[in-house]
């Protein structure tokens, strides 16, 4: 009776085990206590978050979607979509000019909130048997997820789009069980914040669209239900198009040019994009150390050749074009047009030379570095934490973190081998976001974040699931162990 009893309650793990899970709050404040460590040693204002700021503070202060330059001069701009800017000047509004520590909070408790709509999303869409355990892993695994701790605690557009994606799972994975029009509303609106936040936030639009139209069909097929559906697809097509044609309206009126998101070098209407410059970077750039002391000092900074690696060179002949080119642009640190025409000749010299390394091999490269390089760009660690004999301590936490990332990485490839509900959507969504990374020469392991909410629902069925399995095992062997 009592291996009878053992038995039974195995099969039904969301209900025999659901007593003994730990309840959702443990895993809560885990994550905020790590939010708020990361806070205390992370927490940086500069770079883009000042880019935001400055337009938060022109919407606020002037009703301008501007920046300000020199001494108090102000100019339009269109270089960041409208997303993070309103946020940040709601925040600015409800606690005091400037102040990203505050906002930085806001994001804090929206991360944890996008935790549990997560672990809520795994409970919906995991086997009858596996729903709670599902719940509990998915939460405890994206609540001490330090990849995506860190950049809560960073004013920059990460943590919202986090969130962003998490309320728009939870919606489309009750909306194909009880469709209906809030449901619909709130996948819409979550998307479309995505979209506004960061251009590439629509490809969870593009994605889940059609899980959407999947969900409709599970009511009854019927004259009137076809109708609602028609209905509600306009509905939703003419909210998430709306703000994004009021924007294009306001770039075509201050800038007389056409602009749906944001331009693809941050640049406003009349700077130079440097095409020949990105070109070429793009013929050798392979890793985040080249975005860092390469790209993100060119124009402004001196162009050291001695950082260059040896990739950036196919010839001695080429060596000492590209050194000559270098000189040149040091002596004024900009990116002339004539400076900008020598770097596309050179880049054209070498794609025709190695098509294949500069369309397909590096391109994967870039995508691979995304994906696996150790996530440490947001703390005190050298570029170089490869190097062993220099730092030890931090030689050996980035290669933790990166088996970490690994894990994550691991678990969410089992549960993509499980095939709950929805798994063909996020998995068309990482693997629309990583060919879109295909078009990126400057990686950084950031870019790659968004998929982080798909990972943690796949990861946490998975892991439950893994679980099972050995808590299955062993009553086995306890129950035949009791029987001898």
């Amino acid at each position: 009776m009592e291996v009878a009893t053992l038995s039974e309650s195995t099969r039904k793990p969301g209900i025999g085990r659901s007593r003994a899970a730990p309840s959702f709050l443990p895993a809560i404040v885990a994550g905020a206590l790590l939010r708020i460590w990361m806070f205390r040693h992370f927490f940086e204002v500069n770079g883009d978050s000042l880019i935001y700021g400055g337009i938060a503070k022109n919407l606020l202060l002037h009703g301008n979607y501007a920046l300000t330059v020199g001494a108090g001069e102000t100019y339009s701009t269109l270089i960041r979509l409208p997303g993070y800017p309103l946020f940040l000047a709601a925040c600015f509004k409800l606690f005091g000019m400037e102040n990203y520590a505050a906002a930085a909070f806001v994001q804090i408790a929206l991360e944890l909130l996008g935790c549990l709509l997560l672990a809520d999303v795994a409970r919906s869409i995991a086997p009858a048997d596996l729903k709670q355990g599902a719940a509990h892993c998915t939460l405890w695994l994206a609540a001490l997820c330090p990849f995506t701790a860190v950049y809560s605690v960073s004013p920059l557009a990460e943590a919202p789009t986090l969130f962003a994606f998490a309320l728009a799972m939870w919606a489309l994975a009750f909306f194909q069980e009880r469709p209906g029009w809030a449901l619909a509303l709130c996948f819409t609106l979550a998307a479309t914040y995505a979209a506004l936040l960061r251009p590439d936030g629509a490809l969870i639009a593009i994605a889940f669209a059609p899980a959407m139209l999947a969900g409709w069909r599970t009511s009854a097929g019927t004259a009137i239900s076809i109708k609602r559906a028609v209905r509600m697809t306009l509905a939703c097509i003419l909210i998430a198009l709306a703000p994004f044609a009021a924007w294009t309206w306001r770039n075509w009126r201050v800038f007389h040019v056409f602009e749906p998101l944001a331009p693809r070098y941050a640049t406003d209407p009349g700077e130079n994009v440097h095409a020949g410059w990105e070109a070429w970077f793009k013929t050798w750039s392979l890793d985040f150390v080249s975005t860092f002391e390469i790209y993100w000092n060119v124009p402004g900074d001196v162009l050291d050749v001695q950082k260059l690696p040896s990739r950036a060179f196919d010839s001695p002949a080429q060596y000492a074009d590209t050194v000559a080119l270098a000189s040149e642009y040091n002596k004024s640190l900009e990116l002339t047009s004539e400076i900008d025409a020598r770097f596309a000749r050179l880049a054209q010299d070498r794609i025709a030379a190695h098509p294949l390394r500069s369309y397909f091999l590096l391109p994967l490269g870039r995508v691979a570095d995304m994906w696996l390089r150790p996530r440490i760009e947001n703390l005190p660690i050298d570029l170089d934490w490869w190097v062993y004999s220099h730092h030890h301590v931090e030689t050996r936490f980035s290669w933790a973190y990166a088996g970490l990332n690994a894990v994550y990485l691991l678990l969410a490839a089992a549960g993509l081998c499980m095939r709950p509900r929805m798994w063909k959507w996020m998995l068309a969504y990482i693997l629309l976001r990583s060919a879109m990374l295909l078009s990126i020469g400057a990686p950084e392991a950031r870019y790659t974040l968004e998929c982080f909410p798909m990972l943690f629902v796949l990861g946490g069925t998975a892991l439950y699931r893994s679980m099972y399995w050995v808590l299955l095992s062993a009553l086995k062997v306890n129950a035949s162990a009791g029987r001898d």
